[in-house]
């Protein structure tokens, strides 16, 4: 079967199916529909939950071993599946369409994976026996809507104005929307909230914020920058957000270093790249002081930082992070 993310709450009223495919790359929504799955499935008594991650090297017997070693004192069991690639490779899909074609009533199989591109024979397997719920991103023209919405859920009453402004913010990124909206209901309580009341929260809401983390480390401040960090840990921030700031500036500094090792000019293409005038000097000092490779090493730190604040790749997050913050406000040398 075959279901959208809009018709999950509905299916789950009535229904639970032996095995759920969840799959997407965005992952405010596929940890909400994780748990929606996960507290319909503690109605009906399925107490307890493994969670396994599927990196290079996995015993795929665990998955086997999981359906066998039922325990004498209760309970229901939910067997999460991760798959950070989305590809479990031959044997991996033969033990997965084996354990899902064997399930009992007592266990309730979920699968966890990024978008997948084509359906496979696992794919098709799960499928068969159970649901499978794609995971599909908020459009930039659905944006607008998708945080109104959540803002009327929490109780705020926005105006159009409101909207835009933390559209605009966020730039797409719904942990960041949703942390916004939060500290939001914090600060004015529920109600009315119109752009104005907006501008003075973000102004005022937090001493830390991913934004100053990246201008300290850009700038050169591994000093400032790791206060920060520690601070937005401290509040509470997702790392999932700190990561994606850091990813979408080491993308953009990847890019202009790239132009600079190709003698190509750093000012016209900060110009192009959308860099403000404010930032271009401590940009600059940053791409003066890297290998343009550098950014090409970071970004894949940040890559492995991000998976493991999706809880799909071993590590610390915080602690990765922290890594690359240091190694970009420091030179080339130091790099990872």
């Amino acid at each position: 079967m075959n279901l959208h993310a809009g018709q999950l709450t509905k299916h789950l009223q009535n229904n639970l199916a032996p095995c759920y495919l969840v799959s997407g790359d965005e992952h405010l929504l596929v940890e909400e529909a994780l748990d929606q799955i996960r507290a319909a499935a503690r109605e009906r008594g399925f107490t307890s939950r493994e969670s396994q991650v599927a990196m290079a090297g996995f015993n795929w017997s665990q998955l086997a071993a999981f359906g066998s070693n039922l325990s004498l004192f209760a309970d229901r069991r939910i067997i999460e599946l991760r798959l950070p690639t989305g590809k479990p490779g031959l044997e991996g899909s033969a033990a997965i369409c084996e354990f899902a074609t064997q399930l009992s009533d007592e266990l309730l199989f979920i699968v966890i994976t990024p978008k997948l591109d084509k359906k496979a024979k696992w794919v098709k397997t799960l499928g068969a026996q159970g649901v499978l719920l794609p995971i599909w991103p908020v459009g930039l023209r659905e944006l607008p809507g998708w945080i109104g919405d959540r803002m009327r859920r929490a109780g705020l009453n926005p105006d159009r104005e409101a909207v835009a402004m933390i559209a605009d913010r966020i730039e797409g990124n719904l942990l960041a929307a949703r942390q916004e909206i939060e500290k939001l209901r914090m600060i004015l309580g529920e109600g009315p909230v119109t752009g104005e009341d907006v501008s003075k929260a973000v102004a005022n809401s937090s001493r830390y914020d991913v934004y100053k983390l990246v201008d300290a480390a850009v700038d050169g401040d591994a000093k400032r920058a790791m206060k920060i960090l520690n601070g937005l840990q401290g509040e509470g921030t997702e790392p999932v957000i700190v990561m994606w700031a850091l990813t979408r500036e080491l993308r953009a500094l990847a890019q202009l270093a790239e132009t600079v090792s190709n003698n190509g000019n750093l000012g016209t293409a900060m110009s192009k790249a959308y860099v403000w005038k404010t930032r271009q000097a401590m940009v600059r000092a940053c791409v003066g002081r890297h290998r343009h490779t550098d950014f090409y090493r970071l970004l894949k730190a940040a890559g492995r930082a991000d998976a493991a604040a999706k809880g799909q790749a071993a590590g610390d997050p915080w602690q990765l992070a922290a890594d690359i913050v240091v190694n970009l406000s420091q030179g080339g040398d130091q790099a990872a």
